[in-house]
């Protein structure tokens, strides 16, 4: 689900940082023109952001009309028409970039969610995504990646808990970290990361919820999944991309988690052809 104030927001924020005060090159467009656009895209996508697209251009002007070809969710071909736009020529100029930045963002990021989804179908293991985001779009893009049909892990630092290296250095040991874990937020999951398996079987000892086996190589993770017999869930992170992940999944691991879902995205090149009329 969207949450739509969220997006109004959104909406608001991009226009404010690409319009602020107002379009000074719209003005040379005589006041009252019409036009048509036509968006399309130059490679294949699966399309996501109609919402904060909609809400954009509604934010501009509000008799602008958009009709959509593609659904939220649906694969586009090269060239495709995704949708059209008809109405004030200033104000789908106006609205036409900080709508593309979001859409091509957010698309990408659908995109390539769907690719790792598919990467290990039948497998068992869930892509997760990290909070590697881009600052100000996590939630934009933590919903893009739901889009692409892969699953989220926390959203911040407020609703999960996951001891890292520093934290565990800082708190004398993996047992003392997750006891003061517990006794801080005993309502959610608490998630501890490892580098070996001695500290594998501290935080199987310490009774960690989800175990974050980092950097293990594919031998290790299946000595991990032995050695765990479905005590915790366990989360494999660390030199995932298409072609290492589902060796990764077949290890028997519960979780993969991919920054590259939001970090390392390439925009989509989409393209606004606009017929002032």
């Amino acid at each position: 689900m969207i949450d739509h104030l969220l997006v109004e927001d959104d909406a608001r924020r991009f226009l404010a940082e690409d319009v602020g005060a107002g379009d000074l090159t719209a003005f040379v467009i005589p006041e009252g023109k019409k036009a048509n656009a036509t968006l399309i895209t130059r490679e294949a996508v699966l399309i996501c952001g109609q919402a904060w697209v909609e809400a954009i251009f509604d934010a501009v002007d509000t008799s602008i009309q958009i009709s959509w070809h593609k659904n939220e969710g649906d694969w586009a071909s090269e060239n495709d028409v995704l949708c059209t736009f008809s109405g004030s020529a200033r104000g789908i100029l106006t609205a036409e970039r900080a709508a593309l930045n979001v859409m091509q963002t957010l698309s990408a990021t659908a995109t390539v969610s769907a690719r790792y989804a598919k990467a290990v179908e039948g497998t068992g293991a869930v892509v997760l995504d990290t909070r590697k985001t881009l600052p100000g779009l996590r939630l934009a893009q933590k919903y893009a990646v739901r889009c692409g049909g892969c699953t989220n892990h926390r959203v911040g630092l407020y609703d999960g808990i996951l001891i890292k290296e520093n934290h565990i250095m800082a708190a004398g040991s993996i047992q003392l970290a997750v006891d003061a874990a517990r006794q801080t937020a005993s309502s959610v999951p608490v998630e501890v990361e490892v580098e070996t398996m001695d500290e594998v079987k501290q935080a199987l000892q310490a009774k960690a919820d989800i175990l974050l086996l980092d950097n293990f190589t594919i031998q290790q993770l299946k000595q991990a999944v032995a050695l765990n017999e479905d005590q915790a869930k366990l989360e494999a992170s660390g030199n995932v991309d298409l072609t290492t992940i589902r060796k990764i999944a077949n290890t028997g691991v519960d979780y993969v988690s991919v920054g590259a879902l939001t970090k390392n995205v390439d925009a989509i090149d989409l393209s606004l052809r606009v017929d002032i009329q």
